[in-house]
């Protein structure tokens, strides 16, 4: 093994040959030319990456190992660790795009000569972008030195092959991408839905220019974090940024930089580094636009030092207040007229604590809305967050006499998605939109058309009692129950359709049978002779609007994913921007590789076409010979799923090679198929009767209880 050998672990060795954990370990138990561990512990060893490639090849389960796996690869087993690499990367990759005739001289020396040269031209490109790296200037990335770029120059070589392959930004994304995912506890996100209506939410009103307001241009983002929020702000003129962790603050000025338009024509980026309330890098800024997913429930944000800070206009935060020193750091930060658009945790807006500055907001204008998310839109996943949309007072503009209350959150039915992922964030965009539109027009002089449940605009003085609480919940009319009696009537009809149809496709009684003795064979086989293709879904949409999501093969649902939804698997994943689509076609198998419990569904007609999500593995069976109602009720049976499940920690983990299916002709397939087609109707029958059921009960309760419905 050559010196300084780039390390795998076993789940790289996994991601390269697109399976499971499990059958790495596999491979380690039943073959004895498996590479040997070269480092790592015993628990999760390393083993060296030209071996494992020899291997994987050697062993037909690997034809070349991706441009961007090994960069990966390379990346992760940096000596000077993965984020150092990362900042070399995309350092390199700004050189590669804004100067790539100068990249190509310098990469055409030895590696030595490249290191050597390589800092006076990053120096260059990085003062384009950010200034100069003066001493405690403060430069978000400084320039890296020849003795620490030495050991990066393979990294850099092969980081350039892939923006030649992919473009420079697109490869950072995904380098980045796959850093956030590899250690979800460590950063907090803010998911693209989100970013994209807040950022939405800041733009100035139609009309803005006509009434004399600013575009939204020059945006600042006081706990950038990962730059989510400057990313989804359109064409800026300046984009500034402070972040407290200096390794998180150099990839996100990476990042916004390469996001930029090329050349130093993407407008001017400054990005800081240190602790914003206790150092404002700022000082002295005002902007249009201040976009800020804080840090929740700090106590130690600078409550003893900061009691006399200006910033304090509307009031002196409690130690237990850290957000409502946030929306103040904003709002410092503003021009009259501008816009602060802040994430918030629910309580902030009820907290008796809070009650005075919530006051004095509403009574100078300062506060214009208040919005409740669904569960699940931002971490900390479990509950509603709000977003709070804010507006420097003018000196000549009277307070504004409303607060827009507005609740995205719809009431929970039996089966349907919900929770983080599984967001309709086109749907959530709309309704927030379609509420705020209205409210914010200049010159608005006709009252705003409340919705039943969802809006309202609420009369400051109706919000100026003890308790100052802006819960959106409890100041909107409740929804009319179920959509109202005659909405009632409508579900109750259908429900009696429904139980009517499950009637008819009930099963006949069962006839006992002789236990079958067949020949099985397995779905890696099966994949190996050509009868079906075997396929790890990658959660990419490639433009498409649907994703069929894990949720929607366990409950039976139509595709609900979206490019983000249907592919994240933690708070920090979104797939890659290269990440190719995998479409689904009629007569597909797909099969989840989480649970542990036996499912399978045939993609039918309607289905067709969408992507497949993540944590689902996808079986295309070859018409001549195998059928895939066949195909898929074996592999639904009990005893097969157990037999083909690991149990490495608390989760169980199907392996979909594992699965055994017996061998029979295709016209006795056939015969099984139109069994097992027969009890997926019956099966689908019976979830929609359980959804239309959970709906008729609570509409009646809610109806009794609100008077929409009349007790007989």
């Amino acid at each position: 093994m050559p010196e300084n050998s780039t390390e795998v672990t076993a789940a790289g060795i996994a991601r390269l040959a697109g399976v499971g954990r499990a059958a790495v370990s596999n491979w380690r138990r039943r073959h004895a030319d498996f590479p040997k561990p070269v480092g790592g512990t015993e628990a999760s060893p390393s083993f060296a990456l030209p071996e494992v490639e020899q291997w994987l090849r050697d062993q037909g389960k690997l034809a070349e190992v991706p441009l961007r796996e090994r960069v990966w690869q390379q990346l992760t087993g940096h000596p000077g660790g993965a984020v150092t690499a990362l900042v070399h990367a995309g350092c390199a990759l700004l050189l590669v795009r804004d100067r790539p005739t100068a990249w190509l001289e310098i990469t055409a020396v030895s590696d030595a000569r490249m290191a050597g040269v390589l800092p006076g031209a990053l120096d260059h490109v990085l003062a384009d972008r950010f200034g100069e790296d003066r001493s405690g200037g403060g430069r978000a990335v400084p320039t890296p030195t020849e003795q620490e770029l030495l050991p990066s120059v393979p990294l850099l070589r092969a980081v350039s092959e892939l923006a030649a392959e992919n473009g420079a930004r697109q490869a950072f994304d995904f380098l980045f991408g796959r850093q956030l995912d590899a250690n979800p506890r460590q950063y907090t996100l803010t998911p693209p839905g989100l970013a994209e209506l807040m950022a939405d939410l800041a733009e100035p009103p139609r009309g803005a220019r006509q009434s004399g307001r600013h575009p939204s241009r020059t945006v600042l983002d006081p706990a950038a974090g990962t730059g989510a929020l400057l990313r989804a702000v359109g064409r800026p003129t300046a984009l500034y940024a402070q972040e407290t962790d200096p390794d998180l603050a150099a990839l996100t000025a990476l990042r916004l930089a390469l996001h930029a338009a090329g050349g130093g024509s993407g407008g001017a980026l400054a990005v800081r580094t240190g602790d914003t309330l206790r150092a404002d890098a700022f000082p002295r800024l005002t902007v249009d636009a201040v976009l800020c997913h804080p840090p929740f429930n700090e106590r130690n944000w600078g409550h003893d030092e900061l009691a006399y800070d200006p910033r304090w206009e509307y009031g002196f935060p409690a130690r237990t207040e850290s957000e409502l020193a946030w929306v103040q750091h904003a709002l410092a930060h503003l021009r009259e007229g501008g816009t602060a658009v802040v994430l918030m945790p629910p309580a902030a807006a009820s907290r008796r604590s809070g009650r005075r500055i919530r006051a004095d907001l509403l009574r100078r204008g300062a506060l214009r809305a208040v919005i409740a998310l669904p569960a699940g839109a931002a971490p900390p996943y479990g509950i509603p967050l709000h977003i709070w949309v804010l507006r420097k007072p003018g000196s000549e503009q009277p307070p504004a006499p409303e607060l827009l209350v507005v609740d995205t959150a719809e009431p929970e039915q039996a089966g349907a998605p919900t929770g983080r992922d599984r967001l309709d964030w086109p749907a959530v965009r709309a309704a927030v939109l379609d509420a705020w539109t209205p409210f914010d027009a200049p010159g608005r002089r006709d009252p705003v058309e409340e919705q039943p449940g969802t809006s309202r605009a609420v009369p400051v003085i109706e919000l100026l009692d003890d308790d100052v609480d802006l819960a959106p919940a409890r100041h909107l009319p409740p929804r009319a129950a179920g959509g109202g009696a005659a909405e009632l009537v409508r579900v109750r009809q259908r429900l009696d359709d429904t139980l009517k149809l499950t009637s008819r496709l009930t099963p006949p009684p069962a006839v006992p049978g002789e236990p079958a003795r067949r020949p099985f064979t397995t779905v890696g086989e099966l994949a190996r002779a050509g009868a079906l293709h075997l396929r790890t879904g990658t959660g990419a949409s490639g433009g498409t609007a649907r994703v069929l999501t894990e949720h929607d093969v366990l409950a039976g649902t139509a595709p609900s994913g979206t490019a983000q939804s249907g592919a994240a698997t933690g708070p920090a994943h979104t797939p890659s921007p290269d990440a190719e689509p995998l479409l689904l076609e009629e007569g597909d198998v797909v099969v989840p590789v989480l649970g542990g419990g036996s499912m399978a569904r045939v993609v039918d007609q309607a289905t067709a076409g969408a992507a497949l999500g993540r944590n689902l593995q996808l079986l295309r069976p070859d018409p001549a010979a195998l059928d895939p109602w066949f195909l898929a009720g074996f592999l639904r049976a009990t005893a097969n799923n157990r037999q083909a499940s690991s149990y490495a920690s608390t989760a169980a983990r199907l392996d979909a090679r594992r699965l055994q299916v017996p061998r029979l002709p295709l016209d006795e397939q056939q015969r099984y198929g139109e069994q097992f087609s027969a009890l997926a109707a019956f099966e689908d029958a019976l979830r929609t009767a359980g959804r239309l059921g959970g709906q008729l009960v609570q509409g009646m309760y809610d109806g009794l209880t609100e008077g929409t419905v009349a007790p007989e």
